[in-house]
């Protein structure tokens, strides 16, 4: 109980109990109160600054989960970004060099994934670092996924052009010619047998009976089918595509027309002397974006190394084409 506050009375030369009002009380009540009330906060807050609550407890567990999890994506997402260097490495130096397209340059690679700010948002927080980090390394393995997935589907189309044409470029002799016995003039400069004087020959010769089957060297489709009784004579034009074409001369008579697909190996007409030949024979010329180029490149499928060499020894020492 507080103590009673008297007062001097000089009247009675007594002391007089002094009696407090309500609102006196009230004050009073309300100051205790408030005292109270901050030094409750000012325990709270000693406390507070060295003890962590439950609450607390369980969201600090929870950030260092969080942020472990963090450590672990960037640790996986930089083994992959390896695994994407490494795909991106046989792409440019194996699959491209096969399919015969250039590397994808490294500007091509890397290009979108810098810029303006655009993790501003996740800025001003404790953990905004590896947070900030984690999202960049994320975005520029996304960018890279996307640009080797493009260059996939180029390789993809690649390979199927290639396929079509390794069908269409020529690869094999115009004439069945095992023994090399029909090789009668090569490709460079030759005697005309008519003219007699050196002119360049286009093409190559083989000598072979009327009537021998004569037969498309490469996929394609009948250009021109011509029949003539001057220069090449009955000659037929073969577009294989990618800028190539082959021209079979002097023929006895035709077995294809024009505008019709022929594949590597069927018969398209019949050796003979039309035109300025000098006997039974057939004429062949390949051209490459419209100049010619010498046949004997493109045996390959036919000859062995050692027939290849035989035949560029008989095509070279002969003097004299027959046209």
């Amino acid at each position: 109980m507080p103590k009673s506050r008297y007062r001097f009375n000089p009247e009675s030369l007594s002391f007089d109990k002094i009696k407090l009002g309500f609102r006196a009380v009230m004050l009073r009540g309300l100051s205790y109160f408030v005292a109270s009330l901050l030094v409750a906060v000012v325990y709270y807050a000693i406390y507070a600054s060295f003890f962590d609550s439950p609450k607390e407890k369980a969201l600090l567990r929870e950030i260092d989960q969080l942020t472990l999890q963090y450590d672990i994506i960037h640790r996986d997402m930089e083994n992959l970004d390896k695994v994407i260097g490494q795909l991106e490495e046989k792409d440019d130096n194996l699959y491209r060099t096969i399919f015969e397209a250039e590397p994808i340059t490294s500007t091509q690679r890397e290009s979108g994934v810098g810029g303006i700010n655009r993790y501003k948002d996740l800025e001003g927080y404790d953990n905004s670092s590896i947070v900030i980090e984690t999202a960049k390394k994320l975005d520029h393995l996304k960018k890279k996924v996307v640009v080797q997935s493009k260059s996939y589907d180029e390789l993809y189309n690649l390979a199927r052009r290639k396929e079509e044409m390794l069908g269409s470029i020529p690869a094999i002799m115009p004439i069945s010619d095992k023994n090399l016995i029909r090789v009668a003039s090569g490709f460079g400069l030759r005697i005309h047998p008519f003219y007699r004087i050196v002119k360049f020959h286009a093409g190559m010769d083989f000598t072979a009976p009327l009537g021998t089957e004569v037969y498309a060297t490469g996929n394609g489709t009948v250009k021109d089918v011509m029949p003539s009784l001057r220069g090449l004579g009955n000659h037929i034009i073969i577009d294989h595509g990618f800028g190539i074409t082959s021209i079979y001369a002097h023929l006895d008579r035709f077995n294809v027309r024009k505008g019709q697909k022929v594949q590597r190996g069927d018969v398209i007409g019949f050796v003979g002397s039309t035109g300025m030949s000098l006997a039974n024979h057939l004429h062949y010329e390949i051209k490459v974006n419209g100049k010619n180029v010498d046949p004997v490149n493109y045996y390959f499928n036919d000859l062995t190394p050692a027939e290849y060499e035989k035949m560029i020894e008989i095509a070279s020492n002969t003097g004299q084409s027959f046209d």
